[in-house]
């Protein structure tokens, strides 16, 4: 790294490091103006505040580092351009492409920070501020229950219904089970009491249960109770079984994993919002490279009177990329567009015309501008 890089990564980084707390702040103050009221009525303590806010952690800086480094690269780069210090950098022999070079690099270590945050703490942070507001504002604390739930293994013909669900002790009360067979016949029928189930052995055992058996004509051959059965051999998981009613924004890249591979019988249709966020987790980071393409070109000016309008220019595709991934992001799962169209598509179009700025910039050439006929 020459000095002149690392004059050029302080520049930025102290402007960025600026932004980025600046953000914060207003998050913080923000959030706290819009629950401050529920916090009050719901006689929250200090240490549910505190988690509160703690889990917003990685979700805020998710958000917040693609808007900072644009700012910072907008202000940073324009500050240089005034003083004439970009122009002394290319008529010493540097192309455009080498001064921005360790730009670029900061782009792509936040690019990994963000998939960091994005692999998983930043989607659970959605989820856990969703839940601890409610808990708040009902002033007690959340049972992680799920209550009459349905449940249908296409593949073993299994199905599924059960009263209470607790997802964090995973525990079933009053289980009902079918199987079927090809035909859709009922072969056999389980209900229990509870349900429990041991990862280690791949074990369920039901408690207080009957099983009963039935011919192909419907009528019962053999019902027995006892009051414990255990049944090895079954796909079902408890995460599997909860997780058909879970929201995909809300599931990190590994459950997402999961359960488009449990659940590869459900319909495509059924399917297609949890494919688009899969896509989509590892589509977001790449925003910090983005906005490196973007603002690069924007905030060097080799005249005064183009400065505001690169400022705005860049702002303004920076908003615009935010606009198409969540336009693109509803289309895919609504299925009306591919899952990877839906979360590369506006990323890899704007990455283009960040390229394409950049070749104008690095040719000493002006931007081209939009005239109105008549004008």
């Amino acid at each position: 790294m020459t000095i002149l890089d690392r004059y050029i990564l302080k520049k930025v980084l102290t402007t960025f490091f600026c932004c980025f707390l600046g953000f914060i702040g207003i998050w913080f103050i923000f959030d706290l103006s819009d629950n401050l009221q529920d916090f009050i009525h719901g006689n929250a303590a200090m240490d549910a505040l505190l988690e509160y806010y703690g889990s917003q952690i990685p979700q805020i800086i998710v958000m917040c580092l693609p808007i900072a480094l644009l700012l910072a690269l907008l202000y940073s780069l324009t500050a240089m351009s005034r003083s004439n210090e970009i122009i002394s950098m290319m008529g010493a022999g540097l192309s455009l492409t080498r001064i921005i070079a360790p730009l670029i690099a900061v782009g792509v270590l936040l690019s990994a920070a963000t998939a960091y945050f994005n692999y998983e703490s930043a989607p659970h942070a959605a989820e856990i501020r969703k839940q601890m507001l409610s808990d708040i504002k009902r002033g007690k604390k959340r049972d992680f229950k799920i209550k009459g739930h349905l449940f249908r293994n296409r593949v073993d013909m299994r199905t599924w219904y059960v009263n209470s669900f607790n997802v964090k002790k995973e525990t079933l009360k009053e289980v009902q089970i079918i199987q079927q067979n090809e035909n859709g016949d009922i072969l056999k029928q389980w209900y229990a009491r509870d349900g429990f189930y041991d990862p280690a052995l791949k074990r369920w055992t039901l408690t207080r249960a009957r099983c009963t058996e039935v011919d192909p004509s419907g009528e019962i051959t053999k019902s027995e109770a006892l009051p414990t059965i255990t049944i090895d051999g079954w796909s079902e998981t408890p995460w599997r079984i909860s997780s058909s009613v879970m929201n995909p924004e809300f599931l990190s890249v590994r459950e997402l994993n999961d359960y488009l591979q449990f659940n590869s019988d459900f319909p495509d249709k059924r399917l297609a919002p949890y494919r688009t966020h899969q896509n989509f987790r590892w589509a977001l980071p790449l925003v910090c490279v983005v906005v490196v393409f973007l603002a690069a070109p924007m905030g060097i000016v080799y005249s005064r009177r183009g400065i505001l309008g690169g400022v705005a220019m860049a702002i303004g595709l920076f908003f615009s990329l935010v606009f198409a991934s969540s336009l693109f992001i509803a289309l895919g799962k609504g299925s009306r567009v591919s899952p990877f169209v839906a979360a590369w598509g506006p990323l890899l179009f704007f990455f283009a015309i960040g390229l394409f700025l950049l070749w104008f910039r690095s040719t000493n050439r002006d931007l081209p501008k939009l005239k109105l006929p008549g004008f």
